[in-house]
């Protein structure tokens, strides 16, 4: 059987792709994938996480009329052993947004992921985003093990091997690619280097080109002095020297007590000055658009990007 064609259109930043005719569900499956490249231009995507999702797409688009903003990206986190949320993600590609899941290993050995104890999980969650990309044309950005150059995590730095995180992010790969699963834009997701809190430079952690679609840095304001420069930069180098994959700054914020308007404006002028995909803001308690000069920026930070609603 032959390999499904598509073509991506790019609509309001996001990519719409068109399954050849003739091309029914049965045409994919392993060795038949149906391969879903998104739009890698910079400055493309303005994505968010908003609690409650994904059990409901309410919040999304509550965020979307506080902010003036329809997100384009639609983040949730997944639990080990979590299903693929496929109806949140249909949804989502309603509201022209891909969806982005980070799985979290939690309370779960790397090494048995590594080692293929965990494959009837994997493969029955590579086959029903296979079948999410076969059904909608639309694909699915994922990434696992986020941040492991943190401590924050049992996974992460001083907690797991790199060479065992690494073996388990590749064999989770190579099976959903064996699964037909090639709607997957894969976000290898990293922590921005910080010396305060010992979020060392990631690049221990490199799974290699083979592995990898997008890199993600996450990275928040917490004080004033925060800069994009000094905050993202010294990881944008060190991504640099590993590879030239697309950067996305993949979960973000700015608390309150960090100065908010001026930093969203610096956040939005840093990503676009440097060639970067885009970014996600975590609305969560501490970095909430919660007042109305905050939310004035986002939106007028957004639109000068052509992404307002």
């Amino acid at each position: 059987m032959a390999t499904a064609v598509v073509v991506a259109v790019a609509v309001g930043g996001v990519a719409e792709i068109l399954v050849s005719p003739g091309e029914g569900p049965a045409a994919w499956g392993p060795g038949n994938p149906v391969v879903i490249a998104l739009p890698a231009r910079p400055a493309s995507y303005v994505g968010a996480y908003a609690p409650g999702v994904p059990t409901s797409y309410a919040p999304m688009t509550s965020f979307r009329t506080a902010n003036g903003v329809r997100p384009n990206i639609a983040l949730y986190y997944s639990r080990w052993n979590e299903p693929f949320r496929s109806k949140f993600a249909v949804l989502a590609a309603d509201h022209h947004a891909v969806p982005l899941v980070q799985i979290d290993p939690s309370n779960v050995s790397l090494e048995a992921i590594g080692h293929g104890r965990y494959d009837s999980y994997l493969r029955a969650f590579g086959e029903a985003v296979g079948d999410f990309g076969q059904l909608t044309g639309r694909g699915v950005i994922i990434g696992f093990g986020q941040q492991p150059n943190c401590t924050r995590y049992q996974w992460g730095y001083q907690h797991t091997k790199p060479r065992v995180w690494k073996v388990a992010w590749r064999h989770i790969v190579r099976l959903f690619r064996r699964e037909g699963a090639d709607d997957v834009t894969w976000l290898w997701t990293v922590t921005a280097i910080d010396k305060q809190t010992g979020d060392v430079s990631p690049s221990r952690w490199w799974p290699g080109r083979r592995y990898v679609t997008w890199v993600g840095i996450d990275g928040y304001y917490y004080r004033r002095t925060n800069k994009f420069a000094t905050l993202f930069g010294p990881t944008i180098t060190v991504i640099h020297r590993l590879t030239k994959d697309p950067i996305l700054v993949s979960e973000t914020g700015v608390q309150a007590r960090a100065g908010r308007p001026d930093q969203i404006a610096d956040l939005f002028r840093g990503v676009l000055a440097n060639g970067l995909l885009g970014l996600v803001w975590f609305d969560g308690r501490l970095s909430r658009l919660n007042t109305p000069a905050s939310s004035h920026a986002f939106a007028f930070a957004a639109e000068k990007w052509g992404l307002s609603r």
